[in-house]
C-alpha cells in the first residue's frame, strides 16, 4: 500500500472502505473482553465515512437478527483531522462532492456530496469528539445521535463540524446538551484513546468491525460487504447463535424500531429486491402512512 496515495476522503468502492495512512510497527497483541453477551464488537467507524453509511443496512439488520448474542462497542476513527491531505486527486473539500455522489450509487444509499461545496467541512474530530461526549451519557443515545448526524450530513448537507447542528442532532437524539459541554475534555481523552486503540489493533480503514468471542479469538470484516460476511463473522465468533425470524405482515413494523429508513435498508433489512421496496415505500408514502425526505440520490422514509 503505497502511503503517499492514501487519502481517507476517497472511500473506495471496490473493496467498500475509506482508508488510513496505516503503521505496522504500530500494531499490538490487544485484548477484546466480551461483556454481558457471548460476542464483543468493535467497530472503527466515524461520522463522515460514507462507507460507513453504506453498511448501515448489513448492520441494521444484524441487531436484529443477531442482537441478543452481542454487544457493539463504537470507535471514532477521526478520519479527517484537517485538510493536510493533498492525494488521490482531492486536495480541497470541493473535490469530495462528486466523490461522494459515485458513492451513493454504489452503496444505494442516499448522499448529497454538495454539503463540500455549499458548506464544507473542516475536519471530522468536532463529531467524534461529541459521540464520545454522547457515550458517556448513553450509549443507546449516542448511537442514535450518530444516526442523525449522518442525516443530517448527507442529505440535509449541514455541516457536521459545527457546533449548531452537533447541538441540533444531540436534542433530536433526547441528549443533554449543557452535560455534553461539561464533558467535552473528557471526551477528547476517549476520542484519543480511541485512535490509540485502532493503531494496536492494526485498524487501517473504516468501517472496520473485530467480532470477538470470550477466549479472545477474532474475525474482522474490512470495508462494506454483503450481509452474509458480518452473519459469518458472528457465527464464527459463536456458532451457537440462532437467528431469529424479524418477518411480520405489517410493512410497517420495522419503523417501530428505527425511525427512519432508506428504500436500501428496507430491502436488506427484509430481503425484499430494491425495485420492489422502493415501489413498496412509494405505495404506503402516497397512501399517507410514510413521510419521505428526498434527494438528488434518494430518499429517507419515516412513519407519520
Amino acid at each position: 500500500m503505497n502511503q503517499n496515495n492514501i487519502n481517507p476522503l476517497l472511500c473506495d468502492p471496490e473493496n467498500g472502505a475509506c482508508e488510513m495512512p496505516f503503521n505496522e510497527k504500530a500494531v499490538e497483541n490487544t485484548t477484546i473482553t466480551t461483556e454481558h453477551k457471548p460476542v464483543k464488537i468493535i467497530y472503527y467507524t466515524d461520522p463522515i465515512c460514507s462507507s460507513c453509511w453504506g453498511i448501515e443496512p448489513q448492520l441494521r439488520k444484524l441487531k436484529l437478527e443477531y442482537g441478543d448474542y452481542f454487544d457493539i462497542d463504537y470507535k471514532m476513527g477521526g478520519l479527517l483531522p484537517d485538510w493536510s491531505y493533498n492525494s488521490g486527486g482531492i486536495s480541497k473539500p470541493s473535490d469530495v462532492a462528486h466523490h461522494w455522489d459515485e458513492a451513493s450509487l454504489v452503496y444505494e444509499m442516499p448522499i448529497d456530496g454538495n454539503v463540500w461545496i455549499e458548506d464544507p467541512l473542516d475536519s471530522s474530530y468536532p463529531s467524534c469528539i461529541a459521540m464520545k461526549a454522547a457515550q458517556i451519557q448513553s450509549k443507546e443515545k449516542a448511537v442514535y445521535f450518530m444516526r442523525v448526524l449522518r442525516e443530517k450530513l448527507y442529505l440535509e448537507k449541514r455541516n457536521i463540524a459545527k457546533w449548531s447542528n452537533i447541538e441540533e442532532a444531540a436534542k433530536i437524539a433526547g441528549l443533554d446538551i449543557q452535560r455534553m459541554k461539561s464533558d467535552y475534555d473528557d471526551a477528547e481523552e476517549l476520542f484519543q484513546e480511541d485512535l490509540d486503540y485502532g493503531k494496536k489493533l492494526g485498524v487501517r480503514g473504516f468501517p472496520t468491525l473485530f467480532f470477538a468471542d470470550q477466549s479472545n479469538n477474532r474475525f474482522a470484516v474490512y470495508g462494506s460487504n454483503l450481509y452474509s460476511e458480518y452473519e459469518n463473522a458472528l457465527l464464527a465468533a459463536f456458532p451457537d447463535a440462532k437467528k431469529k425470524n424479524i418477518l411480520n405482515t405489517d410493512p410497517l413494523f420495522i419503523f417501530e424500531i428505527y425511525p427512519t429508513l432508506a428504500p436500501k435498508e428496507y430491502a436488506v433489512i427484509l430481503d425484499i429486491p430494491y425495485a420492489e421496496t422502493i415501489i413498496l415505500l412509494e405505495k404506503l408514502f402516497e397512501k399517507g402512512k410514510l413521510g419521505k425526505q428526498s434527494i438528488k440520490n434518494g430518499s429517507l422514509y419515516y412513519k407519520k
